[in-house]
């Protein structure tokens, strides 16, 4: 296997290159470029940082930002939340409580006879103490 030199590699970087853009049809040079890898490179990475950082400003600063799970929210929206939900769930077993007292007094108003529960409870005699 061939050993590169740092040296070699530095050279073959920045030998230079031309493009060259054509007419199919009349041979007509269109655009000449003269290049080499290095500017390639170069131009290829500034391309990629500068889309990077659009992408990145892009979702920063606009409300993009809130579609990205987990992103956007902060700790007072989450425990707001968290209130909210317990409101919830509060005024929902009100809400059972009341419906389940209207229908007992439906009952009670209507004259139907209520069942009464009328078990005898065997209970141990209370114990009295002298102290």
């Amino acid at each position: 296997m061939v050993k590169l030199d740092a040296g070699t590699t530095l050279k073959r970087l920045r030998n230079r290159y031309r493009l060259v853009v054509m007419n199919d049809d009349t041979y007509e040079e269109v655009v000449t470029f003269k290049l080499s890898r290095l500017s390639v490179y170069i131009m290829l990475s500034t391309i990629f940082v500068v889309l990077v950082g659009l992408t990145v400003a892009l979702i920063v600063f606009t409300p993009l930002k809130y579609y990205i799970p987990g992103s956007g929210t902060n700790y007072k929206s989450v425990s707001e939340l968290k209130q909210l939900k317990y409101q919830v769930d509060e005024l929902e077993r009100k809400n059972a409580q009341n419906t389940q007292y209207i229908e007992r007094l439906k009952t009670v108003l209507s004259g139907t006879a209520v069942q009464l529960d009328t078990t005898r409870l065997n209970l141990p005699p209370a114990e009295i103490s002298n102290d």
